[in-house]
């Protein structure tokens, strides 16, 4: 079964930075798009951003031009670098890998807490 390996998450005060991290560990066929989520308690788990085949991007409005997602597409390696974090964007974030052989596959990662506190 593979799984989605996420790091990069940590504490940080307002107006730093963190670039998160995510790959399978282990090789995947098919791949297609691939995007961070990010939930706190008592709300539904929402897009951050998310990265095609195509290499097109979406970014939610709350961090439009202050978050880039990138992704290396020989290592299926996705990232999400976070600049002027902000408190309302303490959240746990999940990476989320799509593909298809025939039927969609959805995979997710265990999850990395993003803490932003002065």
């Amino acid at each position: 079964q593979v799984q989605l390996v996420e790091s990069g998450g940590g504490l940080v005060q307002p107006g730093e930075s963190l670039t998160l991290s995510c790959v399978p560990s282990e090789s995947i066929f098919n791949i297609d798009d691939m995007g961070w989520y990010r939930q706190v308690p008592g709300k539904q788990r929402e897009l951050v951003a998310n990265i095609t085949g195509e290499r097109s991007t979406n970014y939610d409005d709350s961090v439009k031009g202050r978050f880039t997602i990138s992704r290396d597409y020989a290592e299926n390696t996705v990232y999400l670098t976070m600049n002027n974090l902000k408190p309302e964007d303490t959240a746990v974030y999940y990476c989320n890998l799509r593909n298809t052989g025939g039927t969609y596959q959805y995979f997710w990662g265990q999850g990395t807490q993003v803490t932003v506190s002065s």
